[in-house]
């Protein structure tokens, strides 16, 4: 906190900073606000150039969903096999992501406003849409505006209720709810983050989670050495 260079900063009842040390700390503020610009201007380069390279990657996106969609159910099998996403579905879900062409992630022009995650879809006998999209628009306020398409059903369909099953051998337990009732939930969130966006966006951290819990612990090993050279010795002696 910046103070008047006169006035003299209490901590607690008796010590008090004298003048010299309040400059000091008002020096040092300004070169943290220096700081702190040429971080925002090193942010706003980082996004030009993903923007820039998102355009670049476009063509390769949509070579690579071609192939994409000539392998069978391959946007039901990714989400089935995806350690959270597979919990989200319920049985009658599964026949509708059947007929899921590909799934995108679009920031907006402005890439720190927000994004939308888009879901293509061929026809098929549940609804109209053929692009089913939710949107997180990031307010100035620190809140996020959630806006998503109405689905349009088609008669006789709607939001499927699931199958609350117990995991019998092999066999996964269905979702209890919908994961199209998600794109209903458009209520703003307090900060940037909608924890099932960013499940359906394949966070990629997750890779990284996985390795520290399936890996050893270095030290483990090297006390497992040291005991076995003990009893080595025990049993020479």
């Amino acid at each position: 906190m910046v103070t008047d260079k006169g006035k003299k900063l209490k901590l607690g009842d008796e010590e008090h900073i004298d003048g010299d040390l309040v400059i000091t700390i008002e020096k040092l503020q300004e070169v943290q606000d220096e700081l702190e610009k040429i971080n925002e201007e090193a942010s706003d380069k980082v996004l030009e150039v993903e923007q820039k390279y998102n355009v670049i990657r476009k063509p390769v996106y949509d070579k690579r969903n071609d192939i994409i969609n000539s392998i069978p159910d391959f946007w039901l099998t990714a989400f089935l096999s995806h350690p959270a996403l597979g919990d989200l579905l319920s049985e009658e879900d599964e026949k509708i992501f059947k007929y899921l062409s590909s799934l995108d992630v679009e920031d907006f022009k402005d890439v720190k406003s927000g994004y939308s995650i888009a879901f293509n879809f061929k026809p098929n006998p549940y609804f109209e849409d053929s692009k089913l999209t939710k949107s997180f628009t990031f307010l100035d306020e620190g809140t996020t505006k959630v806006t998503a398409t109405s689905i349009k059903w088609k008669e006789g369909k709607g939001v499927p209720n699931g199958v609350a099953n117990e995991k019998d051998g092999n066999k996964r337990a269905h979702a209890d709810e919908s994961f199209f009732s998600w794109f209903s939930e458009t209520q703003d969130i307090d900060g940037l983050h909608d924890e099932d966006a960013d499940e359906v966006g394949l966070d990629g951290d997750e890779g990284d989670e996985d390795e520290e819990e399936n890996g050893t612990d270095d030290t483990d090993d090297e006390d497992d050495d040291e005991e076995d050279d003990d009893d080595d010795d025990d049993e020479g002696n």
